[in-house]
């Protein structure tokens, strides 16, 4: 049995005709995101906003991590909330606006067209978004157990309603001026309020029973969850007011705020770490930890940032695009590329021997995927994002192309391991 699951939060969890559709288009939206990076990669030299780091950002912000956190979520929802999800309908109705959304965006922001594409895109994306809210929304007030991690998953996905509406405005400022600036202005709001309100909160509120239940720990500190949350929160808050009515100077006040509750979570996930029964922990696992050190060194670089434009009155584009490449390409993959082979062979083992469990032996869900592929792919994951930020920070045009190269044979192998998952059937003699 799958380590943390019980027979009857199996049964609270949703279909996989709902989750494997997410999953399999983040996959490919990881090949066309490192594709696009591996073409476009001397654009990253210059302005972060340049039309193809504009379509890569989004490409692995919405095709890559939203999406596949979408598929997470809405399995790992009824587990937090033990209850049920409450529709299919609108699960389905998320994905395909989504679906088609995120491509026409990507096309909009590659060429630059701010038109139709871009505007459709936007459109579908918000509407996918409203209807995952909606669906959370419910799925939890008809629960009986929310708990901390419910508390998490609903405030992140406000924030990434806020994000998408948001951006959709800053599409359409570009042909209807009805905000005080130009839409680049609003860019550093649109990004933070994505990473910091819905990724950081996600990925921590999920994170935080997760990271305990594959390590089969039975640490539990839900204090030091509220505080992180208060933390994260009022950082994101402080951001906004900063942003609007105070000097930049004082970005420090939200960076400060947001070092603690990293360092909190990190202390969590060395807790549980150390509390664990089983004391050999697998590779997913352990690339799923170390994503939680890499979440500090965007910090490091917002610092850097501030620092140098307090002392030159201008910003360093080149940290500045070194500063969302360790967000994407750094934290948020790396938990991705660990979780995916944590969430996903359960998902398909459910799929396939649930039912059949009782009756005799069945494979274990880990050994639904090539381990030897994961580790090739993790190898080519850490190379090609070491390389290719040493080429942004240099900045070395010579150094991108391989990096991203690396990167991008990582994504092809994490997609062999994925289809390999998905056409899993079971043996006769199972």
């Amino acid at each position: 049995m799958f380590p943390g699951f019980s027979n009857s939060s199996i049964a609270k969890t949703t279909s996989y005709k709902v989750v494997l559709p997410f999953y399999l288009y983040a996959a490919f939206s990881f090949i066309a995101a490192t594709i696009l990076l591996f073409v476009s990669s001397n654009s990253f030299l210059s302005h972060f906003f340049e039309p193809k780091v504009l379509a890569v950002t989004h490409a692995v912000a919405l095709g890559w991590g939203t999406m596949i956190i979408l598929g997470a979520s809405h399995q790992l929802v009824p587990v937090l909330i033990e209850g049920e999800l409450y529709s299919n309908k609108l699960a389905y109705t998320s994905f395909v606006l989504s679906a088609i959304g995120i491509p026409l965006l990507i096309y909009g922001f590659y060429v630059f067209d701010m038109g139709s594409p871009a505007k459709w895109g936007g459109r579908f994306v918000v509407l996918s978004i409203l209807a995952y809210l909606i669906n959370v929304a419910i799925s939890i007030k008809k629960s009986k157990k929310e708990n901390i991690h419910a508390v998490f998953v609903f405030t992140a996905v406000i924030w990434l309603f806020i994000t998408v509406s948001l951006g959709l405005a800053l599409v359409y400022n570009f042909t209807y001026t009805f905000i005080p600036h130009d839409s680049v202005h609003y860019l550093p709001l649109h990004a933070h309020i994505g990473i910091i309100g819905w990724f950081l909160l996600l990925v921590i509120g999920v994170g935080s029973r997760l990271i305990p239940m594959f390590l089969i720990s039975k640490y539990k500190n839900t204090k030091i969850l509220w505080a992180i949350y208060i933390l994260i929160n009022v950082a994101l808050l402080s951001f906004i007011l900063i942003f609007y009515f105070l000097p930049i100077t004082l970005s420090f006040i939200p960076n400060i705020l947001l070092l603690a509750s990293i360092v909190l979570f990190i202390f969590y996930c060395f807790a549980a770490y150390k509390q664990r029964i089983r004391k050999q922990v697998d590779e997913q696992v352990k690339l799923s930890l170390l994503s939680t050190l890499l979440m500090a060194i965007p910090i490091i670089l917002l610092f850097i940032i501030i620092a140098v434009f307090v002392k030159k009155d201008a910003i360093n584009y080149h940290e500045t695009i070194a500063y969302g490449f360790v967000i994407f390409f750094g934290w948020i993959t790396a938990i991705i590329l660990g979780m995916t082979f944590k969430t996903m062979p359960f998902i398909v083992w459910n799929k396939n021997y649930h039912k059949r469990s009782s009756m005799g032996k069945t494979p274990n869900p880990k050994d639904l995927f090539s381990n030897i592929v994961f580790k090739w792919m993790a190898v080519a994951y850490l190379l090609g994002f070491a390389i290719f930020l040493i080429g942004l920070l240099i900045p070395n045009s010579l150094l991108l192309k391989p990096g991203a190269a690396l990167l991008l044979i990582a994504a092809v192998l994490y997609n062999w391991n994925v289809f390999k998952m998905l056409y899993h059937k079971p043996e006769k003699n199972d």
